[in-house]
C-alpha cells in the first residue's frame, strides 16, 4: 500500500460520501489531462461511488489497462493486490440508464450479474448504445482532453484470454507489478482531483 493511503482502501465503507449534483474529476496522466463532468441525476450510485473513488486517492498510479480503438478505454484495478481484495465485494446497486454509450461518456463497467459495479469504469470511444440496454449507466462525461483520451495507449488491445492484453486476475493479484512488467507501454493516471 502506499504510504499515507486513506484508510478506505482498506475498508471500502469508509468511501460514503454522497456526491453534489454535478462536479468536475481532473485526471493528470501520462499522457496530459482530461475533465470529467459528472450529474448525480444520471445516475446516482454510479456518481456517488465515483466520486469517493476520487476523494479518497484510488485513481493515482491507475493503469489504462484494457483500450480498444473505436471502442473504449477501462481503467479502476487498483495498483494495490491488498486494495482489490477488500474491495471485490464492494459493489454498488444498478442505476437504470438514462444516457446512451455515446463518444466520450463515462460509465461503470459490471458482469451480467446484478449490482455488480465496482471500481471499474471505461470512457467510451466510439457510439456504444448498443450496451444501454445492458444496463450501462453513464454518469459523465469528458468535456476537456478528448484529445489526450485519443492518445492513451491502445496496442496491446483486447485482455486475456481473447486478446494479448492484460489478464484482470492476474492484475487483481500482483497490481502494477505485472502490468508494469509486462504491459510497460500502458498509460496511467498520475492523480485525480475532484475540481
Amino acid at each position: 500500500m502506499p504510504e499515507g493511503a486513506h484508510p478506505a482502501f482498506l475498508n471500502p465503507a469508509l468511501a460514503n460520501a454522497t456526491a453534489p449534483d454535478t462536479y468536475k474529476v481532473k485526471f493528470e496522466t501520462s499522457q496530459g489531462d482530461f475533465v470529467v463532468e459528472v450529474h448525480r441525476d444520471w445516475a446516482p450510485n454510479g456518481a456517488d461511488r465515483f466520486y469517493n473513488l476520487a476523494q479518497i486517492g484510488w485513481f493515482e498510479q491507475v493503469r489504462f489497462f484494457r483500450n480498444i480503438k473505436g471502442f473504449m478505454c477501462q481503467f479502476g484495478m487498483s495498483p494495490y493486490p491488498a486494495a482489490t481484495e477488500a474491495w471485490k465485494d464492494a459493489t454498488i446497486q444498478d442505476d437504470p440508464p438514462k444516457q446512451s454509450n455515446k463518444p466520450l461518456y463515462v460509465t461503470f463497467a459490471k458482469t451480467n450479474a446484478p449490482n455488480s459495479r465496482g471500481t471499474q469504469i471505461f470512457i467510451n470511444h466510439g457510439d456504444n448504445s448498443n450496451l444501454d440496454a445492458m444496463g450501462f449507466a453513464p454518469f459523465g462525461q469528458v468535456v476537456e482532453g478528448a484529445d489526450v483520451v485519443a492518445k492513451l495507449y491502445s496496442g496491446y488491445g483486447e485482455g486475456a484470454p481473447s486478446g494479448r492484453g492484460p489478464n484482470q486476475g492476474i492484475v487483481g493479484k500482483f497490481g502494477n507489478v505485472y502490468l508494469e512488467t509486462e504491459f510497460p507501454k500502458l498509460d496511467f493516471i498520475k492523480k485525480a482531483t475532484v475540481l
